[in-house]
């Protein structure tokens, strides 16, 4: 199974924005990847945990790097944070897809 990293805005309408993660990390493991969706992992913690932003971005920066692909959801390119994450994937040389199309047509090889 591949792990397919899950990348896009959180901020501005945060229910929104990780409604749209859910969904897409929902389409994934209903076609047999694993899903790695931060939105997810650490929902509302701006409500109530104090650990600084940057310890999230790192954090997520060194699970990207565990993944084999990444997805970018719309919108990506106004997140901080995606641009980062789309960054490292392409220095890793993983692949970056732009939707699920895209990904469902790629030729895996291990």
């Amino acid at each position: 199974m591949k792990v397919i990293y899950i990348a896009g805005p959180y901020r501005g309408n945060i229910d929104v924005n990780i409604a749209k993660a859910r969904k897409m990390a929902v389409k994934l493991w209903e076609r047999g990847f694993i899903a790695l969706c931060p939105h997810l992992n650490t929902a509302n913690f701006e409500q109530d945990c104090w650990a600084p932003e940057h310890t999230f971005l790192q954090g997520y920066l060194e699970l990207l790097r565990r993944c084999d692909g990444i997805i970018l959801l719309k919108g990506w390119l106004a997140s901080k944070g995606s641009v980062s994450e789309a960054s490292l994937a392409d220095k890793l040389g993983m692949p970056v897809f732009h939707s699920l199309d895209q990904l469902l047509g790629h030729t895996w090889t291990d």
